[in-house]
């Protein structure tokens, strides 16, 4: 068997795989509020689903390579926060995932890959953030695959590629429903519907869409504000057969990806967020904005003083 469970194996078991030719992935996505519709566990079922795709994609593709996906690591920041929402501070994701990293590294795996289903900027970036302070300490390659794919996701970039694989364009209600969706929306529920439909309400049906402006999303929570459901999006427009093609599409780029990290044609930094380039989103902002800040009243204070 070419894909192993992480907790399935014994130390002589792991020892004995190759390390130029295993793949270790972790999961890493946050118990969030989805809405009155879907499980807290939305993005890490997603975050899971892309890495057992990935892991099958690459024994297929890669005859006498191994993965080993490591058990799902429920964590994660930048979540709306309510019953049920398990979020951490942003250096905790981090800090957490460069562990991981570095015992894997150690032990001599040089390709660990992390599969994400959570779209939080902060989140984002703190993956990306471990993956680059591993790499560089080790020498290997670890990488955050999911965080220029959710983007591509959000941006609408791959809207083109997802009327291809439906077979058809994609309406002008769909797109306009397709800008607004963010959280619990249209392609959460119908990705949910395809993969775990025994879990999704049957209310999603009747829900009405929840449009916000992107200066309301400025504001922290704000889908739970002003009687809000904790959903972003189009929920009732959920579709299996429109997750099934659009996924086909994510996991395709995807692979496109994790072959050029391997191969060594991509660097992990070619294909990063936007986010990670924003200091606002970086775990050290508040720490370097206060350094800063501390900076200023003394040169003030010897200025006046002076």
């Amino acid at each position: 068997m070419s894909i192993h469970l992480l907790e399935e194996l014994s130390s002589p078991a792991l020892d004995t795989l190759s390390r130029e030719s295993t793949v270790v992935i972790l999961t890493a996505s946050p118990l969030e509020t989805q809405g009155p519709h879907l499980p807290l566990g939305v993005d890490a079922y997603t975050g899971r689903y892309f890495a057992e795709a990935m892991a099958e994609r690459l024994v297929a593709e890669r005859p006498g390579w191994h993965v080993v996906l490591a058990p799902t690591l429920h964590l994660g920041a930048f979540a709306f926060e309510t019953v049920g929402t398990v979020t951490m501070r942003q250096r905790v994701v981090r800090d957490l995932l460069v562990d991981y990293g570095s015992a894997l590294a150690r032990a001599g795996f040089r390709h660990i890959l992390i599969s994400n289903g959570h779209g939080g900027p902060g989140h984002l970036v703190a993956l990306e953030e471990a993956s680059a302070i591993v790499s560089r300490r080790y020498g290997v390659i670890m990488a955050s695959v999911t965080g220029y794919l959710a983007w591509g996701l959000m941006s609408g970039r791959y809207v083109p590629r997802f009327e291809a694989a439906l077979g058809r364009p994609i309406t002008d209600e769909e797109r306009n429903a397709f800008s607004e969706d963010a959280h619990g929306g249209w392609w959460e529920t119908s990705l949910m519907l395809a993969l775990r439909p025994d879990l999704v309400d049957d209310g999603y049906r009747t829900l009405p869409a929840a449009r916000y402006s992107l200066r309301e999303r400025l504001v922290p929570n704000y889908p739970l504000r002003h009687g809000g459901q904790g959903y972003v999006g189009h929920p009732a427009m959920a579709d299996p057969a429109f997750a099934r093609a659009t996924t086909d599409v994510l996991l395709a780029q995807a692979m496109i990806l994790v072959d050029g990290l391997l191969d060594g044609r991509i660097r992990p930094a070619e294909r990063r967020s936007p986010f990670f380039l924003i200091p606002l989103f970086r775990t050290n902002f508040r720490r370097v904005a206060g350094a800063v800040a501390a900076a200023g009243a003394v040169l003030a204070a010897w200025w006046i003083l002076r």
